[in-house]
């Protein structure tokens, strides 16, 4: 439990502001948010700020294209992602503009710091630049035949076909993507933040528990192949803020979106009486009484975990308490797609499906590592009906209408038998600790585990069976408060993750829901009529948006490039191939990471009535329970299994089967003679986590 309020801040990574929001950019705002309501729930003074990235090239291109002020337009894409993120139920705080005052003058102030600091170095580079359109290309600006394999519409940096790397000017018949000239190579005066100089206090940085360790070890890796300076400047027509000193050179985006996470609070700050530098200065007594966290993309990270604390350390601000990476979003097993539909905005999804379904999904997917998240569609629709209508909103409409009826909406003032407010109760702190440690996942499956077992206890007390006997009046007030005040206890679980089914609950209860020990308040306390919490989804509303986000003639030609890549896949393929004739498939070790192995400790094991080969596993993973069938039948007595260790695939999707619900996966070999359990050894302790 947490007894001593903490002061906390923090952020989310910056949209960038010449599009609309999608999935991506929701996985990281839910992630955030539903963290930040736990902090808040449990009595921390919690703030959560974030802020468009509204500088760059292309958001002055796509003003340009659209006949607007680049001005005009950031405040129109501002608009649009406010009104989105909360739609999704995002609670900021603050949500900005790093085109704002407050950013520009954090910005200055650092880049001047640094510069006394001895940071800064000029110098003239050698670039691309666009004689018609009168500015420098970026790589991404420039497109030609490929100097190694000669496919025509690469990219000025890398082959999509070929996987070679190279300069622009390597390019055969090199044009600029935006006007079509051919670019020519002109020199300018750059600056750049000296980054090699930081590489003894960046050792340092790393050593600490503030990252994870995948982003560790990949941070690891560029420092250990040598630091290079950071180029922070960028070559007028450039949309952003000048270098002070200097003429027609501006900031680079990147050098100012972090910057934006202090711009953001700053001004949240200066109207909401709350003191900036409590969060912000480095003295070490300030970064002991309050914490700093970053939300971020697992591609951002470099930004984040080097060029940023280096900033920070150089400018005498106190660094990050930790950052926090995610992986990326795929759809249906596949990256986002246009011509496939599955590049769903955040309005798209909301033109069809209520906010809490996806909140749910990605919850019950997230934990603390940089895995990516597959929004799969079709299990998506399941997985909503099963847990979120079918365990826990059934607990209240199959209790609530005897409650309502029978009692003119009054629970019982006490319970004969609270074992199972006990179990409800008893889990308060694992699933405080699961919330804490961003292990979404883990959290939910604890609150359905239970969900469960209120079920099977109001199939096995039949209170639709105890209305008919007029001498049972008390048990089935028993039993169906029972059931209420349970239902009650997990919404207030899942809180963070369902504020408004929570909402929703405590208009049903007629009070607000605490963290813990709801029963003390509930029972004898008088509740509203029921009315349906949440509603089935169907998956014709899924085809619905696909066909809402198909294929237009615009990014059909777009989608041809996706074509185009499968390509420079041609080696990969061919190698699979091989090992398929070898009876071989071959998987990449990030793959393989993604596998959540765990040992389980088998408590009882029984037959299945009905079922040939499946026995039914009662699994220990040291305090977590799950429930898995499993087709060794013809293999073991389920009486010899009673205590013996096995591997529980524990990320694996559960499984609605005729017999309920499977939770996972227990790993066997099978040979000619039979099937075999694969156990660790004696010592192995259940719950811990196999590598």
């Amino acid at each position: 439990m947490i007894s001593n309020k903490r002061r906390i801040l923090v952020t989310s990574a910056l949209p960038y502001a010449n599009g609309s929001l999608h999935l991506g950019h929701l996985l990281e705002h839910i992630q955030t948010d539903i963290w930040v309501r736990y902090q808040r729930l449990r009595g921390n003074e919690c703030y959560y700020v974030c802020a468009d990235d509204a500088h760059g090239t292309a958001i002055m291109l796509k003003a340009e294209e659209q006949g607007i002020s680049p001005e005009a337009l950031i405040t129109q894409v501002k608009q649009e992602h406010v009104a989105d993120l909360q739609a999704f139920l995002i609670d900021h705080d603050n949500y900005y503009s790093t085109h704002s005052e407050e950013n520009r003058a954090f910005s200055s102030e650092i880049y001047k710091t640094l510069e006394t600091y001895g940071a800064i170095e000029a110098r003239e580079i050698t670039q691309a630049f666009d004689p018609e359109k009168q500015l420098f290309l970026a790589d991404r600006y420039i497109k030609g035949q490929c100097p190694k394999c000669k496919t025509e519409d690469q990219y000025g940096d890398n082959c999509e076909a070929c996987g070679a790397t190279y300069s622009p000017t390597e390019l055969i018949n090199a044009r600029s993507t935006l006007s079509g000239a051919k670019p020519v190579e002109k020199q300018s005066l750059h600056y750049f933040f000296d980054l090699p100089q930081f590489k003894d206090f960046l050792e340092q940085w790393l050593s600490n528990e503030n990252l994870q360790p995948a982003i560790r070890n990949k941070l690891r890796e560029w420092l250990d192949a040598g630091l290079q300076q950071w180029d922070i400047s960028r070559d007028a027509p450039y949309f952003g803020f000048e270098i002070p000193g200097s003429k027609d050179k501006f900031f680079y985006v990147w050098l100012d979106a972090p910057i934006g996470y202090m711009a953001s609070f700053k001004n949240f700050c200066d109207n909401n009486g709350v003191a900036f530098d409590d969060f912000w200065q480095a003295d070490k007594s300030a970064a002991e009484k309050t914490e700093l966290y970053h939300f971020i993309g697992k591609d951002i990270i470099n930004f984040h975990g080097l060029f940023w604390p280096a900033m920070l350390h150089a400018t005498n601000y106190r660094l990050p308490t930790a950052i926090y990476a995610h992986g990326f979003v795929t759809v249906d097993g596949a990256k986002m797609s246009k011509s496939r539909g599955t590049f769903i905005t955040a309005r798209s999804y909301l033109d069809h499906f209520a906010p809490e379904y996806l909140r749910y999904y990605f919850a019950s997917r997230l934990g603390s590592g940089i895995d990516d998240i597959d929004l799969n569609l079709e299990e998506f629709v399941q997985k909503c009906n099963a847990d979120m209508v079918g365990k826990l909103v059934n607990i209240a409409s199959r209790c609530a209408s005897f409650i309502n009826k029978r009692f003119d909406g009054a629970l019982a003032q006490d319970l004969k038998d609270k074992t199972l407010l006990t179990l409800v109760d008893g889990a308060a702190d694992d699933i405080a600790q699961a919330y804490e440690e961003r292990e979404f996942a883990k959290a939910t499956r604890t609150v359905f585990s239970i969900a469960d077992k209120i079920n099977e206890y109001i199939d096995r007390e039949q209170p639709w069976v105890v209305a008919k006997q007029e001498d049972q009046r008390d048990a089935l007030h028993q039993i169906c408060t029972t059931g209420v005040v349970s239902f009650a206890q997990l919404v207030a679980y899942l809180q963070p993750i369902l504020p408004q089914l929570s909402q929703a609950t405590e208009t049903f209860l007629n009070c607000e829901l605490d963290w813990d020990n709801n029963s003390r308040k509930l029972l004898g306390h008088k509740i509203n009529k029921f009315k349906p919490l949440l509603q089935r989804i169907e998956i014709e509303s899924v085809e619905k948006m696909i066909a809402a986000n198909g294929p237009t003639e615009t990014n059909k030609s777009a989608e041809d490039n996706d074509n185009a890549k499968s390509n420079s896949k041609k080696k990969a393929s061919q190698q699979k191939s091989a090992q398929a004739d070898s009876g071989v498939s071959e998987i990449n070790i990030d793959d393989f990471l993604k596998v959540d192995l765990r040992v389980a400790k088998i408590d009882s094991a029984e037959h299945v009535e009905g079922a040939d080969k499946l026995l039914k596993l009662n699994l220990d993973l040291g305090g977590e329970k799950r429930t898995v069938f499993s087709g060794i039948k013809a293999s073991y007595d389920p009486a010899a299994l009673e205590g013996k260790l096995t591997v529980l695939v524990a990320n694996l999707a559960s499984r609605k089967m005729r017999y309920g619900v499977s939770e996972g996966m227990v790993l066997a070999a099978a040979d000619g003679n039979g099937i075999f359990l694969v156990s660790p050894d004696s010592g192995a302790k259940p719950g811990s986590k196999v590598s």
